[in-house]
């Protein structure tokens, strides 16, 4: 794959759609489609396949009786016919509307032009005649058509409703378009339509404006959009059109999959084009996914066997203006706007609270027993099991907080966990495991025991098993249950100590939360001062201590006379890459299953430049990393190897714990099934297809 193949959005699934508002006159079909061929021609050149113009843009949607009149009806004829020829050497489908005469009736239309003809013309189902709406005055609605075709320029053109408009050569790209009051209907045109296949839905709208309607348009569309697994293209008239009693903002708007990704500017003097790269791929995808999709094709199949399908040629652009024209959040867990933010925190956090309440009630038992290292997973895995013990007004002291220093343990975080237990209020000890771990590592004949510093994964695996071990005889000793810690991500890397180690409890509160995600979770409860002065300023303390499993001493880093100011001397990040470009490798291949160039393209998009895009707003990224493409790839490299060849058997059999996010769980009686004995060699050999720069 070349630099520009891999660069050009169209290799990766997604396409370029466009929403055109222009600024029209009333009953002037020459002026309007001069405007229009101007601002289609100027969106295909910005990459755009798709343009979208209001509904009757050719005549202007208010001439009342004027669409009686012959000279004007023939107007509107000779301006899509321009349209078309415009339409030749443009390499995009426009999507038009005017008033046509079919069979001695008179229908508003949307015609879909390409390639220098009219592909086909779909009437508008729906005519609203309430309120301001007078349209059954003037039009009649498709199903009144008795003609599955109409002449147009001299050729026959498919007409109706059931149209589909694939391109040969980009197979996900399959158009349907509807009008304005069609979406407004309990069940649209277009929910049919795209049971029928099609994944981009237009509505060509006029659409006046009143109080309130933007926003109701607004969660129309995303809906629409989120029940159909398509992209939305809806547009409204704007300036030109006549405001004897009615007023037009010019609204346009782009969804896909229920997700925002562009919106004009309202109540422009001028004319204006949206656009936003649709990801194509990940409608197929969701489509396939949910079966329910595809049973409500079946339940709708006699339906849909009337719709027909009309094929063209639309090839995508080589080189695409403006690189990938869309935001990629680099957290894709963690929302970079504030608010939003912090309702993600607050949502996760009572999913995970409510779930180890009733695992507490269902057992019948009233006591947790926690190890806490002075990390950063115990460390919200203890937060957790507070607001559980406070809700079901049982004594914090009830929690069990064990700190158990082994060779590697600094006495940074030997100091953040007593830190830690104080401000919680639970019960704390501290349990030294050096000498039962010697005992075993002397019983095994492994070289430590006999004084040789050989730090072998026996060294590290006795430490992190002793931890367990005395953990669930603790829980036995106490009548309690053993809370995990582990994370998303260390399960979806493999960096737990299978059975007898950290992958191993009762239950498990952090199992399906992302690193990232837990760092803005306990950054978000120190904010909140639950914990008072002190307790807030361990959990800050604590979020700036590297993640590091402790197990290997490093003669290099040793503690500082006060035990305190150190950090940890082994880095997980070093091992298996950076948290927070592996959990967004993690979250694009488990929710969509994209194919590792794709990844590495939405990768690259996302952290190839830190001053592209929103950053969340605190203090938890103060470098702001950025990363080169050949760093994307070779952590890539090390998540796909880790994640599909050698870390499924301990995710077949992992503790119970919540799902808390659309992002996926690993568990085997979820979101994930999978083989304990796979090979990673499709998914490494076409990495291999990522250019280095």
């Amino acid at each position: 794959m070349t630099e520009h193949e891999f660069l050009n959005p169209y290799t990766h699934g997604f396409a370029r759609l466009a929403v055109a508002v222009p600024r029209n006159r009333v009953a002037d079909p020459v002026f309007n489609v001069a405007e229009t061929i101007r601002m289609y021609r100027e969106a295909a050149a910005d990459g755009a396949v798709l343009v979208a113009f209001p509904e009757l843009g050719l005549s202007a949607y208010t001439c009342d009786d004027l669409f009686h009149q012959a000279a004007l009806l023939d107007a509107c004829e000779r301006a899509l016919l321009e349209v078309a020829a415009a339409s030749r050497d443009t390499g995009a489908v426009a999507v038009v509307g005017l008033p046509l005469r079919v069979d001695h009736r008179l229908f508003n239309c949307a015609a879909v032009v390409a390639g220098g003809r009219v592909l086909g013309v779909l009437p508008k189902t729906y005519l609203p005649n309430y309120g301001e709406f007078y349209e059954g005055r003037q039009f009649n609605g498709a199903d009144t058509a008795l003609s599955t075709d109409v002449e147009l320029g001299g050729e026959r053109v498919p007409f109706g409703a059931e149209l589909l408009f694939q391109s040969r050569q980009m197979p996900l790209f399959k158009l349907h378009v509807e009008i304005c009051e069609d979406v407004w209907v309990p069940i649209p045109p277009s929910s049919y339509a795209a049971l029928a296949g099609a994944t981009v839905l237009v509505n060509l709208s006029a659409s006046n404006i009143t109080i309130g309607k933007a926003d109701y348009r607004h969660r129309l569309v995303s809906l629409q959009s989120a029940r159909c697994l398509a992209a939305y293209l809806y547009s409204s008239a704007g300036i030109g059109e006549s405001t004897t009693d009615l007023a037009w903002d010019g609204q346009a708007l782009i969804c896909e999959g229920g997700d925002m990704l562009a919106e004009s500017e309202r109540f422009s003097n001028r004319s204006h084009v949206i656009a936003a790269d649709v990801d194509l791929e990940r409608l197929s995808r969701e489509r396939m996914r949910q079966n329910s999709f595809g049973t409500s094709v079946q339940k709708h199949k006699s339906v849909l066997a009337g719709w027909r399908t009309v094929e063209f040629d639309l090839a995508p652009p080589r080189q695409v203006p403006r690189g990938l024209l869309r935001t990629v959040e680099r957290f894709p867990y963690v929302p970079s706007d504030p608010a939003r933010r912090d309702e993600r925190c607050g949502e996760v956090f009572n999913i995970q609270v409510q779930s180890l309440v009733q695992r507490l009630e269902a057992s019948h038992i009233d006591k947790l027993v926690i190890g806490v290292s002075g990390g950063l997973d115990s460390t919200h895995a203890l937060l957790v099991c507070a607001q559980a013990m406070d809700r079901l007004g049982l004594p914090r002291a009830n929690i069990l907080g064990f700190t158990m220093p082994g060779f590697a343990t600094s006495g940074r975080t030997l100091a953040q966990a007593h830190r830690l237990m104080t401000s919680i209020g639970c019960t704390a000890r501290e349990i030294d495991i050096r000498p039962s771990c010697r005992q075993m590592l002397e019983d095994l004949g492994h070289p430590f025991g006999q004084g040789v510093p050989q730090y072998d994964i026996t060294f590290e695996n006795v430490q992190a098993g002793e931890r367990t071990s005395h953990l669930f005889r603790l829980a036995n000793h106490h009548n309690g249950i053993v809370v995990g810690t582990g994370d998303l991500s260390e399960l979806a890397l493999g960096w737990c100590t299978y059975g007898v180690g950290d992958h191993m409890s009762h239950y498990n509160v952090n199992a399906s939360v992302p690193k990232t995600l837990i760092k803005h979770l306990v950054h978000w409860v120190a904010a909140t001062g639950v914990l008072g002065a002190d307790g807030s300023a361990v959990l800050r303390d604590i979020l700036q201590t590297e993640v590091s499993p402790e197990l290997i001493p490093d003669d290099a880093k040793k503690d500082a006379p006060d035990g305190s100011s150190k950090q940890p001397g082994q880095r997980t990040e070093d091992v298996i890459g950076p948290y927070e470009l592996q959990d967004f490798h993690l979250y694009y291949i488990l929710r969509y299953g994209f194919r590792p160039t794709k990844v590495a393209f939405l990768a690259h998009a996302a952290w190839g430049d830190r001053t592209r895009g929103r950053w969340p707003e605190n203090d938890l990224q103060p470098a702001r990393n950025e990363y080169a493409l050949a760093d994307i790839k070779r952590h890539l490299g090390t998540f796909l190897y880790r994640f599909f060849k050698i870390s499924q058997f301990k995710r077949s059999c992992v503790p119970n714990a919540p799902k808390v996010g659309s992002g996926g769980s690993l568990s085997p009686r979820g979101d994930w099934r999978a083989p304990s004995d796979s090979e990673a060699e499709v998914w490494l050999e076409d990495l291999k297809r990522v250019p280095e720069r």
